[in-house]
């Protein structure tokens, strides 16, 4: 979970009260039902604001949006494994098939606010950690909870797919590790148990996909 997790100091990123995410109905893994109701409400400037990260990843009565994008090209998905830089040390040398990290302050730079802070954050964190030669279109396609764990109590994901025409894709954070793409069976077979928790609900998530699309 979570590509850039370096906590620097005084780092300020965007939370929502756990409250609201319990009114809006808590669950557990992927979200596919609702969402544009769901994404109005979380990024509704009323009922987000900015919290010190410190404070924010030892506070679940907060929970941190993540933009968590994952990039598809045919049928296989572009994956890493975390490395050390990341700064995250629970998710230290887990593969994840998910790029992005925590909205900022500096994206409501020109007066943004709401989605449109949003996914400025969501392309500056694209723009950081990858080269990308080609145009890519991507869509919300789910949210993702994971309260079994002490990461997950503290983010709630909000999921982008990123299709792509090619396989030109490289690396600018040293934290990505290994970058390159699978098919999605393998991901979804002999590789998933070294997948990080939000990815493997990522990879099942497409794999019943692509199952049900040849019914």
């Amino acid at each position: 979970m979570l590509c850039r997790m370096s906590q620097e100091a005084g780092e300020q990123v965007l939370v929502v009260p756990r409250r609201i995410f319990d009114e809006i109905g808590v669950f557990e893994g992927i979200r596919t039902e609702g969402l544009q109701a769901v994404l109005a409400r979380l990024l509704d400037p009323a009922n987000h604001f900015f919290m010190d990260r410190a404070a924010a990843e030892k506070d679940p009565s907060h929970k941190q949006l993540i933009p968590y994008c994952v990039f598809r090209c045919g049928d296989r998905i572009l994956h890493y494994t975390r490395g050390q830089s990341g700064g995250e040390s629970r998710l230290h040398a887990k593969i994840s098939v998910g790029v992005g990290g925590h909205v900022n302050p500096v994206d409501t730079g020109g007066g943004k606010t709401g989605s449109l802070a949003y996914h400025a954050a969501v392309t500056r964190e694209i723009d950081e950690e990858l080269e990308l030669r080609q145009d890519h279109a991507h869509r919300i396609i789910a949210l993702l909870n994971d309260d079994s764990n002490a990461v997950g109590q503290v983010h709630l994901g909000i999921v982008h797919l990123i299709e792509l025409a090619s396989e030109a894709v490289s690396a600018r954070e040293d934290a990505l590790a290994e970058l390159g793409f699978a098919a999605l069976a393998d991901l979804n077979g002999p590789w998933f148990g070294r997948l990080e928790t939000w990815s493997q609900y990522c990879i099942r998530h497409l794999a019943d996909q692509a199952v049900n699309s040849k019914h």
